[in-house]
């Protein structure tokens, strides 16, 4: 077996008032609480991040080719933001968006943030999404962008496995995943035509900048980009999971998708190409149904079941998967979350108590499960 890409996941995390179930803007208290308490963090899981706003928090993993390793990062991650949280009377949730209403967010006291919000203004203020991100090693932005090209038209099965936010404001959005369609919002994110070159990626991404559609490289929300700074690629379509089993699901098929688009690329195979208008449909039917329809199967291109769109990424993958270790995990993991995937779960939630206030209180309970 050849030692695979290494991955990183960052996370970001809702703070909830237990008591009201709604957010609570306090990630500065939090923060400052987990900071005193541990001094200067050594590993990525042990260090929190602000975000946007006061009722989000970030964790990161340290990038390992292992994805046990990956795993328990994540479990770290989740059990410094949810002991952080707990000790100021608050839990994590792990949701793609804010499920119930309540106090205006607020932003965090960040310039960059402020800034962001003053220039944006109810793009920024109503987004309250939290998406889970996923970093892949590349070895050259060539290759980078190579696999860019080539992962576009699977994005939108990942964004069916990972719906985790049918609610919404306290109701019931008719979508899978509501974070993603609330993140289209932003101008410079969702789906990208093959760029073909590093020049063509750099050009457009200085052209999105010059329009002021992105004040810096950070607001380039491509459905996949390059990392600045980092030699990766970064897959940001997902919503964040609850259970981490669909996590790791999710990064393990990132890193085979990368690694079959980097080998496709070495080989000099064309480009198999879509227009941006097809690649948005694609992605807004595979949030608005979920795994619960049909969705466009990116090598047919016609509309098919979910479980056999499935099946066909992982057999677009299966020889990286075979390579990487990784094939019984992602074929269980695929399994699972075609039964019930997040979505399912919180809307079977709501049937069992018949109010969103159970929905938190069940994606509270299932998110500290996954770090006590």
């Amino acid at each position: 077996m050849e030692t695979p890409r290494t991955v990183g996941v960052e996370e970001e995390l809702l703070l909830i008032d237990p008591e009201t179930r709604t957010i609570s803007p306090r990630s500065t208290q939090v923060i400052r609480a987990h900071e005193d308490r541990t001094g200067t963090p050594m590993a990525a899981s042990d260090e929190l991040d602000q975000e946007l706003f006061l009722h989000q928090v970030e964790t990161r993993t340290d990038p390992s080719a292992s994805l046990d390793d990956i795993e328990a990062q994540l479990v770290a991650g989740r059990r410094t933001a949810g002991t952080a949280a707990e000790a100021s009377g608050l839990a994590v949730v792990a949701s793609g968006i804010v499920p119930m209403g309540g106090a205006e967010p607020q932003v965090s006291p960040n310039d960059r943030y402020r800034n962001m919000v003053d220039t944006f203004g109810e793009t920024a203020r109503t987004g309250q999404t939290c998406g889970c991100h996923v970093h892949v090693a590349i070895d050259s932005p060539a290759e980078g962008v190579g696999v860019i090209d080539r992962i576009t038209p699977w994005l939108p099965v990942l964004v069916a496995i990972a719906a985790n936010s049918p609610y919404f404001e306290g109701r019931d959005t008719n979508y899978a995943s509501w974070r993603s369609q609330a993140w289209t919002r932003w101008p410079s994110a969702g789906a990208t035509e093959a760029f073909g070159s590093v020049e063509s990626y750099e050009e457009t991404s200085r052209l999105l900048k010059m329009t002021g559609a992105a004040r810096d490289d950070g607001m380039l929300y491509y459905d996949a980009r390059l990392s600045k700074g980092q030699p990766t690629v970064e897959v940001r379509v997902l919503d964040v999971c609850t259970d981490l089993a669909d996590t790791v699901l999710c990064a393990a098929l990132v890193r085979g998708l990368a690694q079959t688009a980097a080998d496709a690329w070495a080989a000099s195979e064309p480009l198999d190409r879509w227009r941006a208008e097809i690649l948005r449909a694609s992605s807004w039917r595979a949030a608005h149904v979920g795994l619960a329809g049909t969705l466009v199967h990116p090598l047919l291109r016609e509309l098919r079941p979910a479980r056999e769109v499935v099946d066909a990424l992982v057999q677009h993958v299966r020889p990286a998967l075979e390579a990487s270790g990784d094939l019984d995990r992602v074929v269980e993991g695929a399994e699972r979350v075609l039964r019930a995937g997040g979505a399912t779960r919180q809307r079977a939630a709501y049937e069992r108590t018949g109010a969103v206030e159970g929905v938190v209180d069940d994606l509270i309970t299932r998110t500290d499960s996954t770090w006590r």
